[in-house]
């Protein structure tokens, strides 16, 4: 089933951006440095690809000067806490969120497992979980940004997907 989108449609820029995010798991350090990347980047939206973990992670993301669309991970706790305090941040969706975003199918996923099923019926999937990055260009652009929290690799990374042209890049912070 396909989610309403959050903005605008008629307020995408050319060049619309979209910031992706996963495995935070509340490295508040790393979720400004994210936060101020994002901003800087004028990303018109972000996507959280879920292990966001505490609600008090709200207190950065608020910061966002663009709506975002989460879904839960493994290690997050209080759901029904995460989705209130994240109310005028953006949307909660249960894991796989699917929608139809800037004219692209795009599917997210905290289940690495189900990433080349979604890839199949898809134009963009993303995920965490592994906290290993990847961007797999095919019928499907799979991208997962690593870690943000930079816990396992000791890499703080985050990507942006550059719709108009359907590619990603990946960027330490």
């Amino acid at each position: 089933m396909m989610q309403k989108m959050l903005f605008k449609e008629n307020e995408i820029g050319k060049e619309a951006k979209i910031g992706i995010i996963a495995d935070s798991h509340d490295n508040m350090d790393a979720i400004r440095k994210a936060v101020e990347f994002f901003n800087e980047q004028n990303v018109e939206l972000v996507m959280h690809a879920g292990d966001i973990v505490s609600p008090f992670t709200a207190e950065v993301f608020k910061n966002l000067n663009c709506d975002m669309i989460l879904i839960y991970g493994n290690n997050d706790g209080d759901k029904l806490y995460l989705k209130e305090r994240f109310r005028n941040i953006g949307a909660f969706y249960n894991d796989p969120y699917i929608g139809e975003i800037y004219g692209k199918s795009i599917a997210m996923t905290h289940h690495p497992e189900i990433v080349d099923a979604l890839a199949a019926k898809h134009d963009v999937v993303i995920y965490g979980h592994t906290h290993e990055k990847e961007i797999r260009e095919g019928n499907a652009i799979i991208i997962n940004p690593g870690e943000c929290c930079g816990y396992l690799t000791d890499i703080k990374s985050v990507a942006i997907l550059y719709i108009e042209k359907n590619k990603a890049e990946i960027f330490e912070l």
